[in-house]
């Protein structure tokens, strides 16, 4: 299943076009902060998915009868990138557990690239929703690379994909190797260039965030 927030008017869309900004950009205080209040917006919508059950809550004046979340999805990010998309997805769902995994690409001489797994810290996820939260998907290698290493550690329930700006060849990839997951996407650009940088995209979202990296 593939949702796309940038089909529908709503502020998601500032949010995007601020992080795509050159001039924007150079403010990496405001970067973070769009990237997390993105993470914020898709935790609401995903919200909206979860299994509830009746409660009663006690006011000074009486009994309300509500709907309660009946078990918080635990959030995973792989890094470093995807942090402050993580935290805002940590600010709507604050009960969660968190889980933590570092990728890295290594590009080859001949420009082609692998990626790396260097490790995973992780709570229990077997019967777990558990969203995972990278802000680009370019190829899709990366996502799919940590999913399926969680998909084959845990008994997962219910797997989520959030993605700021994706590539319609990583959604393709994404939906090809991970035909259960449920992806929530920013916007689509339908451009790859030849070192799998999304255009128009936004740059790398980890410089942005955090600086350049040697």
């Amino acid at each position: 299943m593939l949702n796309i927030l940038s089909t529908q008017n709503s502020i998601a869309n500032q949010y995007i076009a601020e992080l795509r900004d050159v001039t924007i950009q150079k403010d990496r205080m405001r970067f973070r902060r769009n990237l997390e209040r993105l993470g914020e917006i898709f935790a609401y919508e995903i919200s909206k998915t979860l299994t509830y059950a009746p409660t009663d809550v006690e006011t000074p004046l009486g009994i309300a009868n509500t709907q309660m979340l009946l078990e918080h999805p635990v959030l995973a990010t792989i890094l470093r990138a995807g942090l402050p998309l993580h935290q805002g997805l940590l600010n709507i769902f604050d009960q969660s557990d968190s889980a933590f995994i570092a990728a890295y690409r290594h590009t080859k001489k001949s420009g082609e690239f692998e990626i790396h797994k260097e490790y995973v810290n992780t709570p229990d996820l077997d019967n777990k929703v558990v969203i995972v939260a990278d802000p680009m998907l370019a190829t899709g290698k990366s996502a799919v690379l940590c999913c399926k290493d969680l998909l084959s550690d845990y008994a997962i329930k219910e797997l989520h994909l959030v993605v700021a700006i994706a590539s319609e060849e990583g959604i393709r990839h994404v939906q090809a190797f991970l035909p259960k997951a449920i992806i929530w996407v920013g916007a689509v650009d339908n451009e790859l260039t030849s070192k799998a940088y999304i255009v128009p995209g936004l740059g790398d979202a980890g410089d942005l965030a955090y600086g350049s990296k040697h």
